[in-house]
């Protein structure tokens, strides 16, 4: 036995009982008059259950916007009578959600704080948004478990079951793609080729439900996708860098250009921080938990709640807090509050709103991109 063992086990069953219990009051009382984002989910499962045309402008603000192949895996959701398929979801995100959190503990290689501390950290800085993830019957929480699962699958050596769990990770959410060069650049040959073999199986699956009119697909979904973002960019709840930035300056080239600007500054730190990777053990899970954080700050519909992406890196800051620069450290709570506190019980709704127009929880994840840079800079993670 080591000698977490005996501790751990009893905050696992708290930790089960005390999300069960929320889950259900959520279920009950908010989510299942709601889930508007799994309502696109099971209408795309639906379609394409008939062979019919998957992207809509005639849907509006809930347009779907996923690849094909996950509309195909979604045909058992348009199967379902509407309220079965609402509880499946649910508890299947649920379950998600507590499988998640002890996970991503998991991941780290070294860990210097407790469980209930890294934990209790997480659903402080992220529980407002896990918590909006289940009532809008999002997926970003499952996309984040099986993240974290491929960065286990790494760190134990399994290079195909990983690359296979990215591939998943990038067809139940765009957004994964991310991480396809950085898994590339590792220049693992296993986890390369089982990558590819996923994407190329996602590929070819609505070949077998629409035929040649799967080209099409593609096509149409690129249109949805580029077409449907300016309206959203200054929405109070996107904290995309072009969100911030067309909040300042107003839509415009301007603000587009500095967005651009912006994005390739984080993608180029993510760069420096892989090419420091030597003499690290286990280096996977900083450096995907830094694409994966940065990753709704890129997207222009980076929505509050796909910060949930941000989970790996927030344990990684949180583990390792107390050896960043004492300024950085304050910094970095502070975004932590600023992230996970912005609630509107707490603040009200004025101040909440000038927060939220001020982009603080984009100046807050970049916060924490600094931190992970930081640990990385001095080699401590």
């Amino acid at each position: 036995m080591t000698p977490h063992t005996g501790h751990a086990r009893p905050w696992r069953v708290a930790l089960a009982i005390a999300l069960t219990t929320l889950g259900v009051w959520l279920f009950v009382a908010k989510a299942s008059s709601r889930m508007p984002d799994f309502e696109v989910y099971r209408r795309a499962g639906e379609r394409a259950a008939a062979a019919e045309p998957l992207y809509r402008a005639s849907d509006a603000d809930y347009q779907f916007k996923y690849f094909p192949a996950f509309a195909v895996l979604a045909i058992p959701l348009g199967l379902m009578p509407v309220a079965v398929a609402k509880v499946v979801w649910f508890a299947m995100s649920a379950a998600a959600l507590a499988a998640l959190l002890p996970l991503t503990v998991a991941v780290l290689p070294h860990r210097r704080k407790p469980v209930w501390l890294l934990i209790a950290a997480l659903l402080i800085g992220l529980g407002k948004y896990y918590a909006e993830d289940l009532v809008l019957g999002q997926i970003n929480t499952l996309v984040a478990l099986v993240a974290a699962c491929s960065i286990l699958a790494f760190h134990s050596g399994r290079e195909a079951a990983g690359g296979f769990l990215v591939a998943l990770a990038i067809v139940l959410k765009p957004y994964a793609l991310i991480l396809a060069p950085w898994l590339v650049a590792r220049g693992r040959g296993r986890s390369i080729a089982t990558l590819g073999a996923g994407l190329a199986i996602a590929a070819v699956l609505p070949f077998a439900i629409y035929g040649s009119d799967a080209l099409a697909l593609l096509g149409d979904w690129w249109q949805t996708v580029t077409t449907t973002t300016e309206g959203t960019l200054l929405h109070s709840d996107n904290v995309s860098l072009a969100s911030l930035w067309a909040k300042r300056l107003g839509i415009g080239s301007t603000a587009g250009v500095l967005a651009g600007i912006s994005s390739i500054a984080l993608l180029a730190v993510a760069a420096v921080v892989f090419l420091r990777r030597s003499g690290i053990t286990k280096p996977e899970g900083l450096e995907a938990g830094m694409l994966l954080a940065i990753t709704p700050l890129l997207s222009p519909q980076g929505w509050d709640y796909v910060v949930i992406l941000a989970t790996m890196a927030l344990a990684y800051v949180v583990n390792d807090i107390d050896r960043l620069p004492r300024a950085l450290q304050v910094l970095t709570v502070v975004s932590i509050a600023a992230i996970g506190l912005s609630l509107y019980d707490l603040l009200g709704r004025t101040f909440l709103y000038a927060l939220l127009d001020l982009s603080i929880i984009t100046v807050g994840v970049v916060i924490l991109i600094s931190a992970l840079a930081s640990l990385r800079m001095r080699k401590l993670a």
